[in-house]
């Protein structure tokens, strides 16, 4: 099968919502990439595998490596790329030769779940970048490297620390699950249990329970809750709702349960992520 090349931006970084790849073929290029979901579900072709991806993953795409992302659902997905050249950050440590922050890319499986913290932590990170690379303040590149390399680091260390567990290629469980994420995703304002889910998509509730962990690497409550405190993070620093108010939108039906759920992925309270971000 025929696959198109791509010459790489040195540096390049952008966050966009939408219903389709804007590199609807089979491509590779000279430069790393770096893909984040924050929202919807995909599959995404890395060589000759297949991966199902959920928001709160990233993965990465070693430099010449044919890929090639599909959004078979149709909905609507929001995404991170970053992409850059090995010159761009070859600088930063001339003399150390005893690392080498770009064998993340070739440690093992290039996909990542990240917890909801990690998750926390890699959008920041991202956002400082978009900020540095479009507005472009003084000294904007230097940051810009610093920045790349702390997450790299970052990344490559979660990679030590996950287990070397194969991953399997799309299948017809993985459909399933994935159009119970895709149901998720649109409809996490509502109340909903695994009996009603397995119901409603003529799974079993053992089975299921099962199957939606290994194929997106949180639990059915876990991963509903993230997608929950996902929207209230936009809705806290996108408006002036009361905290009660924006619980109520997201689905929790308390705002102790949704305070709790919110510092337990997000490491502050709501008020004071609103008022941290806010001033950011």
């Amino acid at each position: 099968m025929e696959s198109d090349f791509y010459e790489a931006a040195r540096f390049h970084i952008d966050r966009e919502k939408k219903y389709q790849s804007s590199m609807p073929s089979r491509h590779y290029h000279n430069g790393y990439e770096i893909f984040y979901l924050i929202s919807g579900d995909i599959c995404y072709f890395i060589d000759d595998k297949a991966y199902q991806v959920v928001g709160g993953v990233l993965l990465m795409i070693n430099m010449n490596e044919i890929h090639k992302l599909v959004n078979s659902s149709g909905g609507t997905f929001e995404r991170i790329t970053l992409e850059f050249k090995k010159e761009f950050i070859d600088a930063i440590f001339p003399d150390n030769d005893s690392f080498d922050v770009l064998s993340t890319f070739t440690l093992g499986q290039p996909m990542i779940r990240l917890s909801g913290y990690e998750q926390s932590f890699i959008e920041n990170q991202f956002s400082k970048m978009i900020h540095e690379f479009t507005k472009k303040p003084t000294g904007y590149e230097y940051y810009l490297k610093t920045l790349l390399f702390e997450l790299l680091l970052f990344l490559r260390r979660k990679m030590e620390s996950m287990p070397d567990v194969a991953q399997a290629e799309t299948n017809l469980v993985n459909k399933k699950v994935f159009e119970i994420v895709d149901y998720l995703n649109r409809h996490y304002d509502r109340q909903h249990t695994i009996h009603a889910i397995s119901s409603q998509f003529y799974i079993s509730p053992s089975y299921f329970c099962k199957t939606f962990r290994e194929n997106t690497g949180f639990t059915f409550t876990e991963y509903l809750n993230n997608v929950r405190i996902k929207e209230a993070r936009a809705l806290l620093t996108g408006g002036s709702d009361k905290v009660a108010h924006i619980a109520e939108r997201v689905g929790f039906e308390s705002l102790t349960h949704f305070g709790r759920i919110f510092k337990e992925i997000t490491g502050l309270s709501p008020l004071k992520y609103r008022r941290y971000y806010k001033a950011q």
